[in-house]
């Protein structure tokens, strides 16, 4: 079993930055996938960045691509999600998760943190 904690959330104006953290324990292996979702209110949940513990370059959802970056440390077992030049349609509940190398659905779940961005 894998066990995520984010932490990070909060209230900011747009156009500003936050970094949220997703501290990771339990079985991990350092091939597994880490991704951070959102969902906003009355849409559906949606993939903004992921990265594997071993790979070198995160992808992105073109939403983001520019604005985020998702860096990782594997002895801390922390993903990070570096938000700069927020809008208000950044607004959601942000989700880190897990998924293993030969899975291709995330099966490993934080409680979420709350991103608001006002205008």
């Amino acid at each position: 079993q894998v066990q995520l904690v984010e932490s990070g959330g909060g209230l900011v104006q747009s156009g500003g930055s936050l970094r949220l953290s997703c501290v990771v324990s339990g079985r991990t292996f350092n091939n597994d996938h880490m991704g951070w979702f959102r969902q906003a209110p009355g849409k559906e949940r949606e993939l903004v960045a992921s990265i594997s513990w071993s790979g070198s370059s995160p992808w992105y959802a073109n939403s983001v691509k520019d604005r985020f970056t998702m860096s990782k440390d594997f002895v801390k077992l922390t993903v990070y999600l570096q938000m700069n030049r927020l809008k208000p349609e950044d607004t959601a509940v942000y989700y880190c998760a897990a998924r293993r190398l030969t899975s291709t659905d995330f099966n490993y779940w934080g409680q979420g943190t709350q991103v608001t961005v006002s205008s």
